[in-house]
């Protein structure tokens, strides 16, 4: 009988440490496997020969290694990427140290259906692609031998996603080994109920767990380090323990004159938990934590630390563009810089938990999040979605979520669902409330969400289910909100999901109501599948919105404020515009139309639209540039001639558009407040292209096999003007000790594959992303085209500190 490991579900990624005796309680177990695409079914047994299977290291999402093609099983909605079933096999030895430890094997993520193997031995299967789950080796393991763990992967079944989702081990894998008296995992709950700037209380629930035959008499000692490591409070308390058992022990620790942990200030403090039995360490750890204060009042908003926020925020899918589903930790962590940069401060994770690095990653930097959990419940909106697990799987798979991730500061809502397709009927309430009451059970310092969308009822018909939320999420449907707040003066209202076109809207409505929180962009960055949601396209073309037709080659979004290599759009200038004053003046020029025919949009599309005065072909034909403005006016000018001048407040939506007869040249925008010009922008039109601009994120990075440099590649004329309409065959040579992960180009109908070392400019730029291995040395990238001069440079990769 298959023997699925109780999923308490523990917080292996929150401790760290060092036993006595030296024993590495977390360990990586990322590296050296062997992977086969396909399906063998003896591959579990200890004595297969996986000599033939590829070796690698993980993270691994075999889909983007694949072509891009109509007929794969996961259709637009998947991308049109191959899936299928996959095995994973890894042999270690396990040390003398161990013996008499408790082991276990701990995977962040494998999507989908995956069935884990130790010694021949199935653990167990876990069908949810997005949750973290654990098993105890212990029992079956060899100690001082060879032992084996086998993964077998199964995403065959289709379609079970609305989005890109990969397949395979796409996060990290962990071994941990603790003595027999221990913290358990995902066993440290800390909270701060009181705070002030003057001092806070830190409460620290530690689950402890005995798994002897005999009673055991501990102390529990817990220290709060600064980011400094310095002690900043500290408490211990003696714990008697039964046998063959656990004990939840709670801790209230004083902390004076904290700093408090915001998006502006990301503060991150440190709790170390000890046990220890007779004045010896047996288990050390080390959870990150924020100390913050959150509320939610209709009539203050949201405030964080006893100030109102306003939410700028934006939904994110999981992928990583070209590296797809692989969750290394630099490409969330850059995930995060460059939200950030766009001038969020909010992030919705759509639909479902992301990867503790993307979480680490806003703790650190600073992004406050929306930790969703399901994007279906028991009815279904794919033959093989979450649906037909979800009454068996929902409590695992939401304990999982909200005790791994409910340390991290910058989660303050969690979200149990999204677009439910039963809402509006009794049962979608029950079920809503017994996923809150579920949550609630395991914490209260945050409200519970989730999405709801309008149908062919009227939108009253929600009250019932909106009445089980602390916050209620719309999607799409916030100018119902002054008359609803009419209604219901106690609702608290966020918006889930909105449509790019209605930033400005949104923004009023947001700014003018306490009650509305704020705002969740669909979306703040392009992600695969869902494929051509926010395309637009030309008279002739197939019309329709992604669900109506295939749109083949689109295999991705593009409604993203950001597109796959992080270029920010103009949208994402305007909507930081609207929301911050880090910029205040910005210009891009829409797309022309070739006529006769014209450009036709989406619900989520905008008009394309670039920061490009480069229109060949279009010479003295009318083009329309929009120049977004902070400023009371802006004048425009075009080659020193003055073109006109515009108001650009708030009754314009800070916003200005100019018909100009094209002519090559500069383009500026001049910012007027008062009578002065105070501030400007220019384009310039750019000749042929003749040279490659190569630049990277990173020119250090460590030699771990996981960490990345993102290069990119912009294609100029010979004077260094970028040239927006370069659309060179760009190929790239790497020598030392590196691999190319992916190649780019934010063209969402390239069906070119991603991961090899040639692509194509568009709109005249492109991404490598280089990886390194496990040697330190210097990397070089060469980038080539036909007709033009090469470009290269070069990438360190440095040993890894221990």
């Amino acid at each position: 009988m298959k023997a699925l490991v109780t999923l308490f579900v523990l917080l292996i990624s929150n401790i760290a440490g060092h036993t006595q005796h030296s024993i590495e309680r977390k360990q990586l177990f990322d590296n050296d496997w062997k992977f086969f695409l396909g399906d063998t079914a003896i591959a579990s047994r200890v004595d297969f020969n996986d000599s033939g299977w590829r070796k690698l290291d993980l993270p691994h999402d075999w889909s983007i290694e694949g072509r891009i093609a109509p007929k794969n099983p996961t259709a637009g909605g998947g991308g049109y990427f191959p899936a299928g079933k996959g095995w994973y096999r890894k042999s270690f030895n396990v040390p003398v140290e161990w013996k008499n430890k408790k082991v276990s094997i701990y995977f962040e993520g494998v999507y989908m259906n995956s069935e884990v193997f130790v010694n021949g031995k199935s653990l167990g299967i876990y069908p949810y692609g997005y949750s973290s789950f654990l098993y105890d080796l212990t029992p079956y393991l060899a100690i001082d031998k060879e032992n084996v763990i086998a993964v077998r992967v199964d995403n065959s079944q289709h379609v079970n996603s609305r989005w890109y989702s990969g397949s395979g081990i796409y996060r990290h894998v962990w071994m941990t080994v603790t003595d027999p008296v221990h913290v358990a995992p995902w066993g440290i709950s800390i909270t701060t109920p009181d705070v002030t700037s003057k001092k806070a209380t830190v409460q620290v629930k530690t689950l402890i767990k005995n798994e002897t035959a005999s009673p055991q008499r501990i102390v529990l000692k817990t220290l709060i380090l600064n980011r400094d490591s310095k002690n900043t409070g500290s408490g211990h308390v003696n714990v008697e323990l039964s046998a063959n058992s656990e004990k939840e022990v709670v801790q209230t620790i004083v902390i004076a004159k904290p700093m408090l942990w915001s998006p502006e200030t990301p503060y991150i403090y440190q709790a170390q938990v000890q046990v220890l039995k007779d004045a010896k360490v047996v288990d050390d750890g080390k959870t990150d934590f924020g100390i913050r204060s959150i509320n939610f009042t209709a009539e203050q908003g949201f405030q964080l630390n006893g100030k109102t926020v306003k939410i700028n925020g934006g939904c994110v899918h999981h992928d990583n563009g070209c590296l797809g589903a692989a969750a290394f930790d630099r490409a969330e962590e850059r995930k995060v810089e460059l939200l950030k940069a766009a001038g969020f401060n909010a992030i919705r994770t759509s639909h479902n938990p992301p990867s503790e690095a993307f979480l680490n990653a806003c703790d650190r930097l600073g992004l406050l999040v929306m930790d969703e959990s399901f994007d279906c419940w028991k009815i279904g909106k794919n033959k093989f979605d979450y649906a037909i697990y979800f009454n068996e799987w929902w409590k695992r798979d939401l304990e999982a979520m909200v005790m791994r991730d409910r340390n991290h500061p910058s989660i303050v809502m969690w979200s149990i669902g999204n677009e439910i397709p039963e809402r509006g009927t009794p049962d979608a309430t029950v079920t809503a409330k017994m996923l809150a009451d579920e949550v609630k059970k395991t914490d209260t310092s945050r409200p519970i969400t989730s999405a709801i969308v309008s149908n062919e009822k009227k939108w009253e018909a929600f009250d019932s289910l909106m009445a089980v939320h602390d916050i209620v999420g719309y999607n799409y449907h916030l100018f119902s909100a002054p008359a609803d707040h009419e209604r219901v003066p106690s609702r608290i209202i966020v918006q889930t999901e909105s449509y790019p076109n209605d930033a400005f809207a949104n923004w009023k409505l947001v700014q003018n109501n306490s009650y509305i929180i704020g705002d969740f962009v669909w979306t703040a960055m392009d992600y695969l599948g869902e494929s051509g949601i926010g395309r637009w396209y030309y008279s002739g073309e197939a019309p329709g919105q992604h669900w109506e037709n295939e749109f083949f080659p689109w295999h991705g979004a593009y409604c993203g404020d950001l597109d796959l290599i992080g270029w920010r759009k103009p949208i994402s200038h305007y909507r930081s515009l609207l929301y911050n004053n880090t910029e205040k003046l910005y210009m891009a020029v829409r797309e022309p139309e070739p006529e006769p025919l014209e450009i036709k949009k989406t619900w989520w599309s905008v008009w394309p639209t670039w920061d490009s005065w480069t229109w060949p072909g279009f010479e003295g034909k009318t083009i329309q540039v929009e120049v977004y403005s902070k400023y009371s006016h802006v004048k425009l000018y075009l080659n020193n001639k003055l073109i006109g001048e515009k108001a650009t407040s708030s009754e314009q939506e800070y916003k200005a558009t100019f018909d100009v007869p094209y002519s090559p040249g500069i383009l500026k925008a001049v910012a007027v407040e008062n009578g002065r010009e105070v501030e400007s922008t220019m384009l310039q039109t750019s000749g042929d292209a003749s040279k490659i601009n190569v630049t990277a994120d990173r020119k250090e990075i460590e030699a771990d096999g996981q960490d990345l440099s993102y290069v990119t590649i912009e294609i100029t004329d010979k004077e260094g003007i970028f040239q927006s309409n370069a659309a060179n065959h760009l190929r790239f040579n790497l020598e030392g000790p590196g691999v190319i992960a992916g190649v780019d180009n934010a063209d969402l109908k390239d069906y070119e594959p991603y991961i090899t070392n040639t692509r194509k400019a568009w709109h005249g730029r492109a991404l490598v992303v280089i990886k390194s291995t496990h040697d330190a040395g210097s990397i070089r990238l060469t980038v080539t085209s036909p007709g033009i001069s090469d470009a290269a440079i070069e990438i360190k990769t440095i040993a890894k500190s221990k």
